[in-house]
């Protein structure tokens, strides 16, 4: 299977021999970050640091035109990826041999949040959360659908993966977090996530909900979480909880905009890309699922996509929904972390990955080079050469 390893601009500008070190792992393909979230990584063989802040969510190129006297437009990068530092890591590893795709962070931008607050998701109790951009609402959808063409279609990239593009909610790796004293389950979750902003408001009210209503029923239909009832009924809950009608309108209302701005973004990629330029997804196959990987109907995403990436470390058991509806030539990308401080199983890989393979996984994606120690690159090495 085809191989590629996530890197960041900053693991590879400032360093000769990253680019080389990245080729030697056995990958055929980079999947370089071109527009991302604030994060803090470590770069463990960097000569020149150790340590890289990303202060806010930037995209790590110059932004273009088409941004100008717009009120939602990317932020560029600070110091710790000025200029153009896409194009200079991605042309580094072009040099190296590998094949250079696009990672493009969307629906997830802290700074988008404390800047334009109006723009965020708002839960049943009025807290707004400041890194969830809500993909109702028009405008918020334009920007998405522009960064989504600009970021992913950089100079030389022969495709695209497009994460976040979809519903973000309440789960966040923030700075400090203090959110794990209660144990909210998918149910939980999946209401803490619901947004009240106007835009979704007009939409519970499209689907024959009141929205004032709605909030309150999830507002009781939480109260037992916040007393330490426990959830582990997944979706099930969420309609005992509020009802089946109910629960089955706020979903539909909630499918039918991630869907549809899914079908926005990877149009706009196309119109933008030279042939055969391939995009795909970052997703999962619960549609009512929020995060990095978006909840998905496999079968629609499927038919607008050259394929998905899907979340495998913890098991396999999420690409068997999407090998359902693949094609020929659809891309199951099966995203395995490597770095074992991280929870990753870079020892295991071989065997993952011939698991993933058999559940209908066509390609490995391997978290991350940039972040792995000496000791988890010798063992990918190792897992790849043997394939």
């Amino acid at each position: 299977m085809k191989a590629s390893a996530f890197v960041y601009p900053w693991d590879v500008n400032g360093d000769p021999g990253a680019a080389a070190r990245v080729a030697g792992l056995g990958v055929e393909q980079v999947t370089l970050a071109s527009a991302y979230h604030s994060t803090r990584a470590l770069t463990p063989r960097h000569p020149r640091h150790r340590i890289v802040t990303a202060e806010y969510a930037a995209v790590l190129y110059p932004p273009g035109d088409r941004w100008a006297g717009r009120g939602l437009r990317p932020y560029p990068a600070g110091r710790w990826a000025p200029g153009n530092a896409y194009g200079e890591a991605a042309a580094a590893l072009a040099d190296a041999g590998l094949e250079v795709h696009t990672w493009v962070v969307l629906a997830h931008n802290s700074r988008l949040g404390a800047e334009h607050p109006d723009t965020s998701v708002v839960n049943a109790y009025g807290d707004r959360y400041p890194w969830a951009p809500c993909i109702a609402q028009p405008a918020t959808r334009a920007y998405l659908v522009d960064l989504a063409a600009e970021a992913a279609v950089r100079p030389g990239a022969r495709g695209t993966e497009l994460e976040s593009l979809g519903w973000y909610g309440l789960q966040h790796l923030h700075a400090h977090d203090k959110t794990a004293g209660i144990a909210l389950g998918d149910a939980g979750q999946y209401l803490m996530s619901l947004c009240f902003c106007p835009s979704c408001r007009d939409g519970y009210g499209a689907r024959g909900l009141d929205a004032d209503g709605l909030a309150a029923a999830v507002r009781t239909a939480l109260e037992p979480l916040w007393r330490g009832a426990a959830d582990d009924g997944g979706w099930p809950t969420v309609g005992k909880l509020l009802g089946e009608d109910t629960a089955a309108a706020t979903r539909a209302w909630r499918e039918e905009t991630a869907a549809g701005l899914q079908e926005e973004a990877v149009t706009a990629v196309r119109a933008a890309a030279p042939e055969d330029f391939q995009v795909l997804l970052h997703a999962d196959p619960v549609s009512y699922h929020c995060g990095a990987n978006v909840g998905t109907d496999p079968a629609r995403v499927l038919s607008v996509a050259d394929g998905v990436v899907v979340p495998c470390t913890g098991g396999t058991d999420l690409l068997a929904p999407f090998a359902e509806h693949a094609g020929g030539r659809t891309v199951l990308a099966a995203n395995l972390t490597i770095v074992a401080g991280m929870g990753g199983g870079p020892g295991t890989l071989a065997a993952d990955a011939a698991r993933a393979r058999a559940e209908g996984a066509t390609e490995l994606r391997l978290y991350h080079a940039g972040l792995a120690s000496d000791g988890d690159l010798a063992a990918v090495r190792e897992a790849l050469s043997a394939r």
